[in-house]
């Protein structure tokens, strides 16, 4: 292949097809238009002799071809982002994109005010928030389809750093006048409730089965339901639910909930950070990071 004659944008529309899956929202992510995007595929085609992606109802599905080339071109687009970037970050003039995959609970409780503070320090950087547990997140950093996580996240591999953000402890969210607000709970109240589980909290609730049992007790889980849902029908029905003690409160705030201590210690609920060593010194990494832990400081 003649590389003197080769358009290295190709690559980067490649790329952002491949992560995208989808001409539309590829071209979103580098600022071209679908047409724009559509034709450098078309000429990537050619020059490669592959149709390198075929369009489904579930999207632009890549070719083995494509596959083979994927990883290769994304971890040399990452190295060159990093060679060519400056040793220094001024936030005020600085314009790019960072990937973040984020959990339910950091959604809720960080989001907001992280791209408040973005758009306030720098406001030509774009933050692009994903929601975690999609795909394997440890691939996606290893490649540098993701600049960062933030949620629970087991042992990481030696190849990935990380810090704590947020510590939270569960507690009882229920309709503000439900009769079990009224006093202290007690093993028996708790056990006799008629609980709504949420499905997609991603928050494990076990324990309270487990300390019931300890005392010949059973709790009944009536109903379950998305976490979108769940603050209007715990707002409406005798239904409760066991959840972060943050998200109870910013329910509160919302549907007007009242919230209840569990009648134990609770366990702990630890939300942090991951993300790739390699970004370990990098100015804008630096940065965004700093940034997301005065922002956890501050909730």
């Amino acid at each position: 292949m003649n590389w003197g004659a080769f358009d290295l944008n190709l690559l980067i529309v490649f790329d952002a097809v491949m992560q995208e899956r989808s001409v539309t929202r590829a071209g979103g992510r580098i600022g071209l238009s679908q047409p724009a995007v559509s034709h450098a595929l078309s000429r990537l085609r050619h020059m490669l002799k592959d149709e390198l992606f075929i369009r489904t109802p579930e999207g632009m599905v890549p070719t083995p071809r494509a596959e083979q080339l994927a990883e290769p071109l994304r971890r040399a687009l990452n190295d060159m982002q990093l060679a060519l970037e400056p040793e220094t970050f001024v936030p005020k003039e600085a314009s790019r994109q960072f990937m973040m995959a984020i959990n339910n609970y950091a959604a809720v409780i960080l989001a907001s005010p992280l791209l408040m503070a973005v758009t306030a320090a720098a406001p030509r950087i774009r933050l692009d928030l994903r929601p975690t547990g999609l795909r394997d997140m440890s691939a996606l950093l290893d490649r540098g389809e993701l600049d960062l996580a933030i949620g629970t996240f087991d042992e990481a591999g030696e190849r990935f750093a990380s810090a704590p953000l947020l510590e939270d402890s569960f507690v009882v969210a229920m309709r503000h006048d439900h009769s079990a607000a009224r006093n202290p709970l007690t093993p028996q109240s708790l056990a006799s409730l008629s609980y709504l589980d949420i499905s997609s909290s991603g928050e494990e609730t076990g324990f309270v089965d487990d300390w019931l049992a300890t005392r010949g007790l059973t709790r009944s889980i009536t109903h379950r339901a998305p976490r979108l849902a769940a603050a209007a029908v715990l707002a409406s029905t005798d239904m409760v639910a066991v959840l972060s003690r943050r998200l109870a409160e910013h329910w509160v705030q919302l549907y007007g909930l009242s919230i209840c201590q569990l009648p134990f210690a609770s366990p702990a609920i630890r939300t942090g950070m991951l993300w790739h060593r390699r970004f370990d010194n990098q100015a804008a990494h630096l940065w965004l990071r700093k940034l997301i832990q005065q922002t956890a400081a501050s909730r």
